[in-house]
């Protein structure tokens, strides 16, 4: 039931009203031909459309299981906020100012087969530069042995600034382009 819920929610309402909302371009998704089914996205963050341009980018085939980390402290603070973001995102809360512990959810969730959304700058950045990336995203990776798969985000920022709860009119351009994904040997 829930997988059927979350393809409802996220493929037949999200991705339909964000592409409406934002004129998306995608860039490079045949590098995700011979992806496995578990793996890690990182993407740069500035945006809380971020993870639902990230998660519609991405064929339905890799995003079909896809879990979001999400901000414990915002995300997962009042009960109808945390339901939507488990429904819309598959979302897992991460704890942005603790210490990384040895196995967290993101592990347990890449060895059953769950691939994770990360945003390893920790939070969004207040302009386009990119905030330094904290270390877990690629650590997780290196851990679990799956690939590592680069996402850039442009436009976002733009599209719906930090001020914003809503995306600025006349559909404003961004564009999502997918790296080659890295692969741990």
């Amino acid at each position: 039931m829930h997988a059927g819920a979350r393809f409802v929610a996220q493929r037949l309402l999200l991705k339909p009203l964000v592409w409406s909302l934002v004129d998306v371009t995608t860039h490079d998704a045949h590098r995700l031909d011979n992806l496995p089914r578990t793996f890690v996205v990182v993407a740069n963050h500035s945006s809380h459309l971020d993870a639902p341009l990230v998660m519609g980018a991405l064929p339905h085939r890799h995003s079909r299981y896809l879990a979001a980390a999400a901000a414990a402290d915002y995300f997962f603070d009042v009960w109808w906020r945390k339901g939507l973001t488990a429904l819309f995102f598959n979302a897992f809360p991460v704890d942005r100012v603790g210490e990384l512990r040895s196995k967290g959810l993101a592990t347990t969730l890449l060895e059953d087969g769950v691939p994770v959304l990360i945003f390893p700058e920790g939070t969004r950045s207040r302009d386009t530069t990119i905030a330094p990336f904290k270390a877990g995203a690629a650590a997780l990776s290196i851990k679990a042995q799956v690939p590592c798969v680069p996402i850039a985000v442009f436009g976002a920022q733009a599209a719906m600034p930090r001020t914003r709860n809503w995306p600025v009119r006349g559909r404003p351009p961004v564009a999502i382009a997918i790296g080659e994904p890295l692969e741990h040997r």
